[in-house]
């Protein structure tokens, strides 16, 4: 025989191990020799890339939980510190007209005028708080709520219509946007 026409050992080899058995690998599976399909991903390895996406999607959403919380408070911060700094601009007027009056009691001998003057200025103040919603509470003459009064004594009533009502208002209370700012002391008829 010559070279081109003589059968390789090996081919022998693979007809001797095709004839007689199929090769398995460790886990008992056969040997094909194809690489898996896409179809057919290890599981593991997916499992562990659904892992690793769902706690890089987890971190992300804390960061941004936390970035929104510093944000938040730092704006709450900003907006309490610009209102009170819009009230105290309101009332800044006012101070200037109690400083004007300090300096005319001084040199006025009016009561009077000096009264009239301190009359404006009160006015002036309450007008200012008035246009940030401060409402003064009427509690006299009415029946006591717990919700809107603090008892500080109780005096037997004069009549019998006061008793369980407000006979004396000893400090007022007031409401800042329709909600207790302080509450009013009063005194309740027994």
């Amino acid at each position: 025989m010559n070279e081109d026409n003589a059968p390789l050992e090996t081919d022998n080899l693979v007809n001797e191990e095709s004839s007689n058995s199929v090769p398995l690998d460790n886990a008992g599976q056969e040997i094909t020799g194809e690489a898996p399909s896409a179809g057919e991903k290890d599981p593991l390895l997916t499992a562990q890339a659904e892992v690793a996406e769902l706690k890089d999607k987890y971190l992300r959403l804390y960061a941004d939980f936390e970035n929104f919380r510093r944000r938040t408070a730092k704006e709450k911060l900003e907006m309490i510190s610009g209102a009170s700094a819009d009230v105290v601009k309101l009332i800044l007027p006012v101070v200037d007209d109690f400083e004007r009056a300090k300096v005319s009691f001084d040199s006025s001998t009016d009561v009077e005028a000096l009264k009239e003057g301190v009359d404006l200025i009160y006015n002036k103040l309450f007008k200012t708080l008035e246009s940030k919603g401060l409402k003064p509470m009427t509690s006299k003459g009415e029946t006591f709520d717990a919700e809107l009064h603090e008892s500080i004594a109780q005096f037997p009533a004069p009549s019998d219509d006061l008793k369980g009502k407000v006979i004396d208002e000893i400090e007022k209370g007031y409401f800042l946007n329709d909600k207790v700012l302080r509450y009013a002391k009063v005194i309740v008829g027994a």
